[in-house]
């Protein structure tokens, strides 16, 4: 026990360095607003005069599908420019958006048409934003610190999620959805300022700088489609992410409704969920898998037992109990797989190929979500709930096929772009002992 204490202290230290723990609050800070964001959309636009569901579908689909339009140039950009100074720019764009959907609200001339493209802005600072928060890293921490640093940024945006659900709606209870949203702006705010504050040497990147966007986008996709333990996982998650999409915003609720106490239930197995993803990330930080990838495709396993589950007929405690093994399973591959990602992926392509990965695996959510009403009418939710376990059970078992990703092991990190300040490169090739460990 006292060995594990120790060790998790030595995983600490990168705390100590300024330039990770002011990445690490503007994460958490961005994460936290984020939180916010939403639930007084929600709440703001069906309290708007004449507003009905139909009203807050069309604004909150606007940002889905602006952020899933502009996710590739989002990482075309990030490749060419500071990264640190792109995701400056997209809090800094996320927070007018924020703003001024708070304005609306405030002041009751909410019309139709605006709130939908400010929504749609919000969405396209998300695209600009996640390629290259994932392109950064490397550039802030050393290569043998890469799964720690990215443990612990899950951890306080998780962290920051769970505090601000639990918080926001008593939020808009007590100062309205409009006054939320000044909250969310604001520490959208706070994210860009400490992105500001990290000041990282320019990486020169000759190839990503010269050229078209469109020749860049062709070669990120040469980058992606040329590794297979890249694009299986990326497929499979594709049918996944389709089936907990369905599950977690439309068929669980009727079960929820059904037979586990409504509302009340239903968000005991999300906290369950949430707690799990702490759990999930804690794990991560100190587990240095063989095959990294192979471990990625079995962590899919269990996301499939909560809808296996609750087709069952489990009772809550069962619910959240699954629902909790779940949680460490989502966050414990997702960390495993983004640092794959930044040790396999030169970094010059780093953000497209992360911005293809994103693409992939989100582009079937929405038609999940689509399909499971239907569903439901059909089959019942109770055989929609094990349909989707089973998709996600046979998409998992058919990436296992690959031989990619079955037998990829991490290699010595790729160094980084010369600087043109002269500075010496942030990470340094992985001592073997620590890739080689189980």
């Amino acid at each position: 026990m006292t060995d594990t204490l120790v060790a998790v202290r030595q995983e600490l230290v990168i705390l100590r360095d300024r330039r990770f723990s002011l990445l690490f609050a503007a994460r958490t800070s961005s994460m936290l607003g984020g939180a916010f964001g939403p639930v007084a959309l929600a709440f703001g636009v069906l309290a708007l005069p004449g507003a009905t569901a139909l009203t807050l579908s069309l604004v909150v689909a606007a940002e889905s599908l602006s952020m899933v339009v502009f996710m590739l140039l989002g990482g075309v950009i990030a490749d060419r420019l500071p990264r640190f100074r792109v995701m400056m720019a997209a809090d800094l764009g996320a927070a007018a958006a924020w703003g001024g959907l708070a304005v609306l609200l405030i002041t009751g001339w909410a019309p139709l048409w605006l709130l939908i493209t400010l929504s749609a802005v919000a969405g396209m600072a998300t695209a600009m934003f996640f390629p290259a928060s994932t392109g950064v890293v490397p550039e802030v921490v050393p290569a043998e610190r890469l799964q720690t640093a990215n443990g612990l940024l899950r951890l306080g945006m998780n962290g920051a999620r769970i505090g601000g659900l639990a918080v926001a709606g008593g939020c808009v209870a007590l100062v309205g959805a409009g006054w939320t949203m000044v909250i969310n702006a604001g520490l959208l705010l706070a994210s860009a300022a400490f992105t500001a504050g990290l000041r990282l040497p320019r990486v020169v990147t000759p190839a990503a700088a010269q050229g078209s966007m469109l020749r860049d986008l062709r070669e990120g996709w040469d980058e992606f489609r040329s590794r297979q333990w890249l694009w299986v996982p990326v497929t499979q998650f594709a049918f996944v992410v389709m089936a907990l999409q369905a599950v977690w915003t439309v068929i669980g609720p009727v079960v929820a409704n059904e037979r586990l106490g409504g509302a009340k239930g239903w968000s005991w197995v999300l906290g369950a969920e949430s707690v799990g993803m702490l759990v999930g990330v804690l794990i991560a930080i100190r587990v240095r898998p063989r095959r990294p990838v192979r471990l990625v495709v079995y962590m899919a396993f269990p996301l499939a037992l909560v809808p296996l589950a609750l087709g069952a007929g489990a009772p809550l405690l069962v619910a959240a109990l699954v629902a909790f093994v779940a949680g460490i399973a989502l966050d414990t591959l997702t960390v495993v797989w983004d640092t794959t990602l930044q040790r396999e992926i030169p970094q010059s392509a780093l953000s497209r190929v992360s911005s293809y990965d994103a693409l992939g695996s989100l582009m079937l959510g929405p038609l999940g979500m689509l399909i499971a009403g239907p569903a439901v009418a059909l089959v019942g939710a109770q055989a929609s709930m094990l349909g989707s376990a089973v998709l996600i059970a046979v998409a998992s078992l058919l990436a296992l096929l690959s031989p990619g990703v079955r037998d990829l092991r991490w290699t010595t990190p790729v160094v980084p772009a010369p600087r043109t300040d002269g500075d010496a490169p942030l990470s340094q090739p992985a001592p073997t002992a620590l890739v080689e460990a189980a």
